[in-house]
């Protein structure tokens, strides 16, 4: 029932899947770009649903707090305190090791607000716990959510990186004023 209705909305919406998702692969960080608008958070749910598959997301502790912090953890949020700093990567690394399934969606950026490069977290769990990113686009130019083929980082972070960033490049976000800078300007990588 949940997979009809939340392919309903996402028809009505004008969204398409695209890509190729893999229900093999039983472990997986999703790295979805852009994420510039609350509007990706629905986005990301009524995907979700309508494939349907199994994946955690990591969000501000804020959220989860009355009155809206239950359906943030139903929909499989996961709460992160950013004002404390913590050892976030190890974190998720023995998640992965503590399951045989398990998958996280995680926005690069790190926040909707428009960035000077991407957080390398989402690329350093991958490493460490031996799973492959998918990455995901969220076009909205297009109407599309596209899945990559899963990418297996080698540990070379300047050299996967420019593979993820020209995998991302020319997405368009819902407020494209606040994606990437590297979306007009050479990135750095640190």
């Amino acid at each position: 029932m949940i997979k009809y209705f939340c392919r309903a909305v996402l028809s009505i919406w004008g969204f398409k899947i695209t890509g190729n998702y893999r229900h093999d692969i039983l472990k997986k960080v999703y790295a979805v770009y852009p994420h510039t608008s609350n509007w990706d958070f629905l986005l990301g749910i009524m995907l979700k649903g309508a494939i349907p598959m199994d994946v955690n997301y990591v969000a501000k502790d804020s959220l989860f707090r009355f009155p809206f912090g239950w359906f943030f953890r139903w929909t499989g949020g996961i709460p992160v305190d950013r004002s404390k700093r913590t050892n976030f990567v190890d974190s998720m690394v023995d998640l992965f090791n503590k399951y045989d399934k398990l998958s996280f969606a995680i926005a690069p950026e790190g926040t909707r607000s428009r960035v000077q490069k991407f957080k390398s977290g989402f690329y350093h769990i991958a490493v460490k716990a031996k799973v492959p990113i998918v990455m995901v686009k969220f076009d909205y130019e297009h109407k599309e959510a596209h899945f990559s083929d899963p990418f297996y980082p080698t540990g070379d972070y300047k050299k996967d990186l420019k593979i993820i960033i020209d995998h991302f490049k020319g997405t368009k976000g819902k407020n494209q004023n606040q994606a990437c800078l590297w979306e007009e300007e050479v990135i750095s990588v640190t």
